[in-house]
């Protein structure tokens, strides 16, 4: 493809060097680049080296948003955001993949991963081939692809609707992180329909959002990316979320007046059900979901689906059974207690799951959880005094402690659940943790793993060691003969 046609559209501050160049491929890493590549240079504090680095492996051009000298014979070209132009020039280059697809963006600081599978769900129910971008996963169809962040680069998502569309996808779901918006990953893609669930106070810090401000209007750019929105009407933020889109919007909710509303539920130990009311239809609405959280992300499911012209029954049908690794996941053990694993890393989460599983409960409720490291300080306190109030006994433990101490992360948790009467024990080790855990638990009780979810890993400093739940638990039960 020509390099005049990849950078077609963008706004270029300056170029050295002729644009009528064939380009056989686009990186944004040196170690990729090949013959006759064109190289972007993107990134904080981006190192000028990688530039010598992707002309000696081939790059014919160079884009960047920085002073730096590029040689002879080397096209350069500078603009004003190299992030955009790489969402911009991978469009371009793969013909405006999101175009040929419906596309739908779920973003919200909780119920992302859980809307997205409840909405796959019911459009593979209905007959519809779909893709699925997220946190836990990617997947074409049922074939499922590595993920290393909720939303990739623009780049790599691109070229992951190209493929999706080459294999007869007609439908993408995908999360939107307020990073992905903020960093302009999914910048040049042409939602159809967006989502915003909820937002609680999170990836706020020197390396994620400032503010809380500025993770607000981060998330809700989406609405100025798509042609159809939905928000969660019992949002204190939902009438600004409504206020600043610029696309046809419809609310879900519980409390309020919403567009799409759940009437009279019923909660189960196995499940839930309500009626709902929506534009589309009336009806009854039978799940396996449990909490009044995850109504909400089958309103929004709903939601998508009646935009998308889904029959009722299909829906229904498609919400009965839902299952999301590491999203309220009960482990299979055999015993007379209940494992519970659940990703919930935050206070809000944390409160919505202890709730939950109260309901249900018949005997003790036991949260083992820990921190992260190099993250939001005050999320540790705040999980500490909401485990000590809803939990019977908390087992604090560590999580992904990254650089920091594990028990200095331990220790700012003790601080929130001493604010409480809570009973509680310190256990660094995560799998020694479990284990007492398994050791004490009685008929009836709930032991809930907080934290890690669909994560199967744990990092300390510079090391990443493979940890996967399941297979703790499984194991340990070997071990000790429960």
């Amino acid at each position: 493809m020509r390099l005049r046609d990849i950078v077609d559209g963008l706004e270029i501050i300056e170029i050295k060097g002729s644009l009528d160049i064939e380009i056989k491929g686009i990186s944004y890493d040196s170690r990729t680049v090949g013959k006759d590549y064109l190289f972007i240079c993107k990134g904080y504090g981006f190192n000028k080296k990688f530039i010598s680095d992707a002309v000696e492996n081939g790059a014919a051009a160079v884009l960047m948003d920085i002073d730096a000298d590029v040689p002879e014979g080397v096209v350069m070209i500078k603009v004003k955001d190299a992030r955009y132009a790489l969402a911009h020039t991978a469009d371009n280059f793969y013909g405006h993949p999101s175009k040929k697809l419906k596309l739908i963006g779920v973003t919200g600081t909780k119920g992302k991963t859980t809307t997205t599978y409840m909405v796959k769900s019911i459009l593979d129910n209905a007959g519809m081939k779909t893709g699925l971008i997220g946190t836990i996963q990617n997947m074409i169809g049922d074939e499922v692809l590595y993920t290393e962040r909720t939303t990739p680069e623009s780049l790599d998502l691109q070229a992951l609707f190209s493929e999706m569309h080459e294999k007869s996808v007609d439908t993408v779901i995908m999360e939107v992180s307020s990073q992905g918006i903020e960093l302009h990953r999914v910048s040049c893609c042409d939602f159809d329909i967006g989502v915003f669930t909820n937002i609680s106070p999170d990836h706020i810090g020197p390396k994620e959002h400032a503010t809380f401000e500025d993770y607000l209007n981060a998330k809700l750019k989406l609405f100025k990316l798509c042609k159809k929105g939905l928000v969660n009407m019992d949002c204190e933020y939902a009438q600004k979320a409504l206020s600043v889109a610029s696309c046809e919007m419809l609310t879900f909710g519980i409390d309020n007046e919403a567009d799409i509303r759940a009437l009279n539920i019923k909660k189960m130990p196995n499940g839930t059900e309500f009626d709902v009311i929506t534009p589309w239809f009336k009806d009854r609405i039978k799940t396996n979901t449990l909490g009044r959280f995850n109504i909400y992300n089958v309103l929004a499911a709903i939601g998508v689906c009646g935009f998308l012209g889904i029959d009722a029954d299909r829906i229904k049908e498609g919400l009965k059974n839902i299952t999301v690794k590491g999203r309220m996941e009960v482990v299979q053990t055999g015993t007379d207690y209940t494992v519970i694993i659940d990703y919930a890393h935050n206070a809000v989460s944390l409160e919505n799951l202890l709730n939950t599983v109260r309901e249900f409960a018949e005997g003790r409720v036991i949260c083992l959880f820990g921190c992260g490291g190099d993250r939001d300080k005050s999320r540790r306190f705040e999980m500490g005094e909401v485990s000590g109030k809803l939990s019977d006994l908390t087992i604090i433990t560590s999580d992904n402690p990254r650089t920091e101490d594990p028990e200095a992360i331990i220790n700012d948790i003790e601080t929130g659940i001493k604010k409480t009467e809570g009973k509680y024990i310190k256990i660094t080790d995560r799998k020694e943790a479990i284990e007492y855990a398994l050791r004490i638990a009685r008929t009836g009780d709930v032991i809930i793993l907080a934290g890690k979810g669909h994560e199967l890993y744990q990092m300390f400093g510079d090391k990443t060691i493979h940890f996967d739940e399941r297979e703790i638990v499984s194991d340990i039960l070997l071990k000790i003969g429960k």
